[in-house]
């Protein structure tokens, strides 16, 4: 059993709804000043096989999900343990990891997440804290975002916290409570785009920088439902083929892909910058925070101050603040908000897998 103490090494492991990959992160944490080190990170790339297999799961009925866990808890085992090993860490206090969400259908009292049943440390064979969403929402919550704890903690520096991922999700301290919400899809309309032009991603952007606005598809987006409604609220790839998909499809029957991306792109930018205030200091990572073209419009866009972090930062703060997640379920301290998440109330969340 570990021991309780100032300073853990912690290491942290994120899979996002983009399959960039497994985003690995050792972390060291002071738990008197709550201040942190990166120590090592690296993203581990999906081989084809699973990049496939975790494109089309949302489309999977929970029985088959279940047996795609048990494989993908094997690899995500051995994912970590390799990363282990390469590095000849002897020191880790324990795991701490998200796994990948199969399906969030929070309305309907879902949100699976891949990668946390019991054996994943069988080949490694640390402490392992996962699974944190589901006590969320079995208390009526919406099982995310569950980064706004960390943002609260690591980052209070900041009045704002943009994530730019496979969607959009904000961060904000209002008065004495955290606030946080998914305000739209980003990369995963970028990506599926894309792909239509056998490129993985846009890169910096340059696709949606070479076209020009398509007004009424600027104006069908804008007035998609989910985006009057109140916070707490967040999205999954179920929602993307539902509302964004069917949209862009019918579009591209008569448009360019580039004219398509780029009014995307200025869609996006609004409903992100309707987040803002003036005064507000926003720290900005994930993903988009590389794509130049969204960076200079979202800048040129509104009177925030967008700060952008180190490289390491931008790539890696979602697996440092499940890190910081576990380590709170660990010492026994809250780290899902119902100021977020719509629960009925705060709570400590995570399951404790001890060593074999």
């Amino acid at each position: 059993m570990i021991k309780k103490k100032n300073r853990f090494r912690v290491l942290g492991v994120m899979s996002g709804t983009s399959l960039d990959g497994v985003d690995l992160a050792l972390i060291d944490f002071s738990i008197k000043s709550w201040k942190f080190k990166l120590l090592k990170t690296v993203t581990m790339p999906y081989p084809e096989k699973w990049f496939k297999a975790l494109t089309k799961i949302y489309n999977q009925d929970i029985k088959k999900i279940r047996e795609i866990d048990n494989s993908y808890t094997i690899f995500l085992g051995k994912t970590i343990k390799d990363f282990i090993n390469d590095n000849q860490f002897k020191d880790i206090d324990f795991v701490s990891s998200h796994g990948h969400t199969a399906k969030h259908i929070p309305s309907d009292g879902i949100s699976y997440q891949l990668g946390n049943l019991s054996s994943i440390n069988s080949q490694y064979n640390l402490t392992t804290i996962c699974d944190f969403r589901k006590q969320d929402v079995k208390l009526g919550g919406q099982g995310a975002p569950l980064v706004p704890i960390g943002d609260k903690i690591l980052f209070s520096d900041y009045t704002a916290c943009l994530n730019l991922g496979g969607f959009a999700n904000i961060s904000k301290q209002v008065k004495h409570e955290r606030i946080a919400y998914d305000i739209c899809s980003v990369n995963l309309v970028f990506n599926y785009l894309a792909q239509k032009k056998s490129m993985l991603y846009d890169i910096n952007g340059e696709l949606a920088r070479s076209g020009n606005l398509l007004t009424s598809l600027f104006d069908k987006l804008n007035k998609i439902d989910f985006y009057n409604l109140p916070y707490p609220k967040s999205l999954g790839i179920e929602w993307n083929v539902k509302e964004i998909y069917p949209i862009i499809e019918e579009e591209l029957k008569r448009s360019d892909l580039e004219d398509v991306i780029h009014t995307y792109l200025m869609h996006i930018v609004l409903k992100i910058t309707d987040c803002f205030q003036d005064d507000d200091k926003v720290l900005v990572t994930g993903g988009g925070a590389l794509n130049k073209f969204l960076i200079e419009i979202l800048k040129s866009r509104t009177k925030a101050d967008i700060i952008l972090p180190s490289r390491d930062l931008i790539n890696y703060k979602e697996a440092l603040i499940f890190g910081l997640l576990g380590l709170l379920r660990f010492l026994n301290i809250n780290n899902c908000l119902s100021s977020v998440t719509g629960a009925s109330r705060d709570h400590c969340s995570g399951n404790i897998f001890d060593m074999k």
